[in-house]
């Protein structure tokens, strides 16, 4: 069973706000107005020429049904708690939970009264037990460390408290303090497959602070461990599609996708990530092994190019030279008295005899003309 609302302009669609059986009227007056909802009467019904009418005087029926209810100003949290309940009728754990979100708000107003006892009695408490309840009141928190308070297990509305002396009351304020310096952690070694098939074994250092204190107590157990849990699967990801050569030529482009990526997973946490490096990387020994063999063998090869390059400059040098020599009687003679000071300054045990250039052409005149007359 539901009641259908005639549509307007002005009118926000309508919501389904679910009912128990046996609910009277003043509980149901109660949720109507803890919604901010507005029933159609009899005059509006009529307006709309198909719409029923509905008497609130009525109890309600004593099955579970959904009545459709127009929404004019009410708050977006309040529409999206009701606009999240599936449409399930004759459900009783459907309905003890409906009950539950429906009445947060009501549970809310009255938590904050028993607070306010609870808070007047504590400060009876501070001023009878005044002046020996001072130390447990009292606190101090550094330059660089803020404390988290919990009243009766709720966040304070400033939140933190700090740098400096502050105030707690006892019995019914907790603290944790949180420090806001850059801390550091290193990545445990991680074997990781890379995209050409080739396994290596890294190694990397975070670098991280806290940048709300709030936040990294209420919505994560531990940051630091969290943060470390993190960078080791994100580590893994972004270097899982990189090359082996792209690991170890491209350390800082893996170290800023990296951060990047684990700055955006720690943001929800109040984690600030101020810097990620690769501290080393390990390769298997046969493959360093075989690295190593390549490497030697392009220097090798780089060595004989390098050499063959200068035979063949020096050979050129030397023809220049000999054409110019062999053109100069003088410097021909002048190069045959260098070559004995050489040899008489080298083997002192050796004899020279001096002919002249002249006498030996002739000789080996003679010989080749004596070797073309044998073979004629």
């Amino acid at each position: 069973m539901s009641l259908i609302v005639p549509q307007q302009e002005s009118v926000a669609p309508p919501i389904l706000l679910p009912f128990q059986g046996g609910m009277g009227r003043q509980n149901f007056m109660s949720r109507i107005r803890m919604h901010n909802l507005q029933l159609p009467t009899t005059e509006n019904s009529n307006a709309g020429g198909n719409a029923l009418s509905y008497d609130p005087n009525r109890l309600a029926p004593p099955s579970a049904f959904e009545i459709g209810l127009t929404q004019w100003e009410a708050p977006p949290h309040k529409r999206d708690t009701v606009e999240k309940i599936p449409i399930r009728a004759r459900s009783q754990s459907w309905l003890i939970r409906t009950r539950h979100l429906l009445d947060d708000e009501k549970l809310n107003k009255q938590v904050p009264i028993i607070s306010k006892c609870l808070y007047v009695l504590s400060v009876l408490l501070l001023v009878i037990t005044f002046p020996f309840c001072i130390p447990f009141c009292l606190r101090v928190s550094k330059e660089y460390e803020r404390a988290v308070v919990f009243r009766l297990g709720r966040l304070i509305k400033r939140g933190t408290k700090g740098p400096g002396m502050f105030f707690i009351m006892p019995c019914i304020d907790t603290y944790r303090m949180v420090d806001l310096r850059v801390l550091s952690f290193d990545v445990p070694p991680q074997e990781i497959l890379s995209r050409d098939s080739v396994t290596v074994s890294v190694e990397a250092v975070i670098y991280f602070r806290i940048s709300n204190p709030v936040i990294s107590v209420t919505n994560v157990n531990d940051a630091q461990f969290s943060t470390k849990l993190l960078a080791q699967t994100t580590l893994r990801n972004v270097l899982g599609t990189k090359t082996l050569s792209e690991i170890l030529m491209e350390r800082d482009i893996i170290s800023n996708i990296t951060e990047k990526v684990l700055d955006d997973g720690t943001d929800p946490w109040g984690v600030k990530v101020e810097r990620v490096e690769i501290k080393d990387i390990r390769l298997p020994q046969q493959l360093m092994k075989s690295m190593a063999a390549e490497a030697e063998a392009a220097r090798d090869a780089r060595a004989k190019i390098i050499a063959a390059d200068g035979e063949r400059s020096a050979s050129r040098q030397l023809v220049q030279a000999a054409d110019i020599v062999c053109g100069n009687k003088v410097s021909l003679h002048l190069r045959y008295l260098q070559t004995l000071i050489r040899i008489s300054s080298q083997h002192n045990h050796t004899y020279v005899v001096p002919i002249p250039l002249e006498f030996m052409k002739k000789i080996m005149e003679k010989i080749k003309n004596r070797g073309r007359k044998q073979g004629k």
